[in-house]
């Protein structure tokens, strides 16, 4: 089940938050179009909502759920059934936390079992350790990301460049695609994910929000 994403292909994360402008299926549909016409190999979306608007442009969809609660630090797709949601609304690979992290939901392990088993979907893991991948590998996650590097507690504080290092390492331990995934800002850094072993790259605020892109050239101007 790991053929949807191209080798060495740009996956675009089309999210905006509520409070964003962009904020919606229409607009994370012309995102995810105009990232399909400069030649990403697929997309990344938050919600069965903007899935099923961004499913429309024709590309693979990494779909996610956002479910987020005070009581846990898991909000990544962290139950069956926002898994279940995900794949009515069109997803083709269901994403989720894969870190042992407590959540509002079944253990992850049972979780990645029965996306694929009940569903018939490839899992994406978002890890932040070498551990935690290997971990994914062996509950049969489809493909391991390394989304979470820097966002988890033991992983804080976030760093400012990509953790190319987690990415090497989980290329050589393990036999799944690995996806490099935080802080991949430039073209050059990408290019290097692939190099060190990614199978693909996720990258999302600097193509998909202009806010903080505008908000890093005003700081940076201002200094």
């Amino acid at each position: 089940m790991t053929g949807l994403l191209k080798e060495g292909g740009l996956i675009v994360s089309c999210q905006a938050r509520a409070d964003n402008p962009l904020h919606g299926p229409m607009f994370m549909r012309a995102m995810a179009l105009a990232a399909a016409q400069g030649g990403a190999c697929a997309i990344r979306a938050n919600g069965p909502e903007d899935v099923t608007a961004v499913a429309a442009v024709g590309l693979p969809v990494v779909g996610i759920n956002k479910v987020f609660s005070g009581r846990f630090p898991v909000y990544i797709t962290p139950n069956f059934e926002s898994a279940v949601a995900l794949a009515e609304a069109g997803a083709d690979i269901v994403a989720l936390d894969c870190t042992p992290r407590p959540r509002d939901g079944e253990p992850h392990e049972t979780l990645v079992n029965r996306i694929r088993s009940e569903l018939g979907l490839p899992v994406f893991a978002d890890i932040s350790t070498l551990d935690e991948g290997l971990a994914a590998e062996q509950m049969g996650a489809d493909y391991i990301a390394t989304t979470l590097s820097g966002y988890t507690e033991y992983t804080e504080p976030k760093p400012s460049k990509p953790d190319l290092t987690l990415v090497e390492a989980l290329a050589k331990r393990v036999s799944v695609p690995v996806v490099a995934e935080g802080r991949y800002n430039t073209p050059e850094l990408a290019r290097t994910a692939i190099d060190a072993g990614a199978h693909a790259v996720v990258v999302g605020t600097m193509i998909t929000n202009p806010r903080e892109i505008t908000r890093s050239f005003a700081q940076r101007m201002s200094a």
